[in-house]
This record gives C-alpha cells, sequence and structure tokens, in this order.
C-alpha cells in the first residue's frame, strides 16, 4: 500500500526511522521536512491533507512534536480524520470507530518502539461501519 508522509522538525528523525521499519511492508511519498532544521508544521500538514482528502493516498502519517498541530491543521479539511495516537488501543478505536484515513503521532512524547506498534495496529485495524457510520457521516460540516 502507498502512503502519504511528513513531518515537521520535531518528527523529522521518526520520520526517517519508520520509512526504513516499514519499507518492506509499506511504499512511502514523503513530503517532508528532510532536516531536524526548524519548519512550519502547517507546510506539511496541509499539502498532505490535501491529497489524502482529493484521493491521491488513502491514508496518511504526519509527525510532530506534540502532533496537535498537525492534527489540527490536518482536521480543517474535509473528509479528513486525523487522529493523534499516543498507544496501540487508540491507533485500533480511530481505525475502527472513527475510520481515520491520516494517522498523528507526537514524535517527542513516544518512542520508535511505540510508533512502530501504533502504525501495526492503525494499518491492520478496519473501520467496523454500524453505528460508527453514522456518527462519521455527521464529522464534516
Amino acid at each position: 500500500m502507498k502512503v502519504i508522509i511528513a513531518s515537521d522538525h520535531a518528527g523529522y528523525e521518526l520520520k526517517e526511522r519508520l520509512k526504513i521499519m516499514f519499507s518492506g511492508k509499506l511504499e512511502f511519498e514523503d513530503l517532508g521536512t528532510f532536516s531536524e532544521e526548524s519548519v512550519d508544521y502547517p507546510d506539511f500538514a496541509h499539502p498532505l491533507s490535501e491529497k489524502v482528502a482529493g484521493g491521491e493516498f488513502p491514508y496518511g502519517i504526519l509527525i510532530c512534536g506534540t502532533g496537535n498541530g498537525m492534527a489540527m491543521c490536518a482536521n480543517k479539511h474535509e473528509h479528513i480524520r486525523a487522529g493523534l495516537c499516543w498507544n496501540t488501543d487508540i491507533a485500533r478505536l480511530v481505525r475502527q470507530h472513527n475510520n481515520a484515513n491520516i494517522l498523528v503521532m507526537p514524535a517527542r512524547f513516544i518512542d520508535e518502539k511505540t510508533a512502530s506498534d501504533i502504525m501495526e495496529n492503525f494499518f491492520s485495524t478496519d473501520f467496523e461501519g454500524g453505528r460508527h457510520q453514522r456518527r462519521v457521516d455527521k464529522i464534516n460540516l
């Protein structure tokens, strides 16, 4: 599966490690950033979100220091359901109950193993639909 990924400077190192760890499982299009030099997270969250919302990619991954800034930006876009995940249970539930299409992770608050486990759970969990679909249908304004 091809996914799109981006980070700011705080998430750069984790992004690069995850790309290597998942290279046999996922194909990545990397929108940047490409160093630890300070950047503005909206400059990466918005283009990634546009590509997911437009159907160019089924899923995206955003990584920044807390994850909050990326999630706030992503969720401004219609048809985006970005879930901030800091453990595997949340990753599973944002897929099962919210049909999340962008995974957001807080690089300053999780280690590489936790991030890997979060990705495993996110990408191996299906949306349950049913009563959850009714709720998801009410998200867009």
